[in-house]
Parts: structure tokens; C-alpha cells; sequence
């Protein structure tokens, strides 16, 4: 096993210069082994041009993240979902009406 990581929050602010909401707390599932868990508990290396994030659980490549001086690529193949919470809303609320969560 390697050891030589940094845990997921390491994407944080990278992710956070595409992305509005906070994705170190998204929920993602290894496309390899189903395991499901925090963005920032993905171990991530980052001695390659970019971040490469791996699960944690059988160490397959969850998502890779380059830059560029003016556009970024993210590759999330390894991922079979990624939940983002939005702000605001409750992370708890069942769609009921249509697909609208919380509605009634």
C-alpha cells in the first residue's frame, strides 16, 4: 500500500475554483469496489502533472483533477456518483413531488 498521500481535503481548493459548493464533504462511490465516502477521505496524490485521488478501500483512481493557465479537466470515471450537498438545503429531505426534495 502506498503511504506516501495527503488526505482528500488536499482538493478543496482546487475543486472550489470550478465548483460553488464545498465538495471535500461530497459523498462519492468507488467504481471499483462500491465503497462510499467523503471526497475528503479519498487519498490524493499530487507528484503527477495534477491530483489523483484514490479510494481508499481498494486504491483505484476515484477522479483525476489538471489545470490548466485557462480551463481545468476532471476526470471522474472512477466514480460511479459523487452527492454534492447544496447550501441550504436539507440534507434529509425526501423528494416527494416530482422530484422537488422537501416538498408538500
Amino acid at each position: 500500500m502506498q503511504t506516501d498521500h495527503l488526505d482528500g481535503n488536499a482538493l478543496a481548493g482546487p475543486l472550489a475554483e470550478i465548483f460553488t459548493a464545498d465538495v471535500s464533504a461530497a459523498v462519492s462511490r468507488c467504481a471499483t469496489c462500491g465503497l462510499t465516502g467523503p471526497v475528503a477521505a479519498l487519498r490524493v496524490y499530487d507528484r503527477a502533472p495534477g491530483l489523483v485521488a484514490r479510494c481508499p478501500g481498494c486504491e483505484e483512481v476515484v477522479l483525476r483533477l489538471v489545470r490548466g493557465p485557462d480551463a481545468a479537466w476532471l476526470d471522474l470515471r472512477g466514480a460511479v456518483s459523487l452527492r454534492i450537498p447544496l447550501g441550504g438545503a436539507n440534507p434529509g429531505a425526501v423528494a416527494t413531488d416530482g422530484g422537488a426534495a422537501g416538498g408538500g
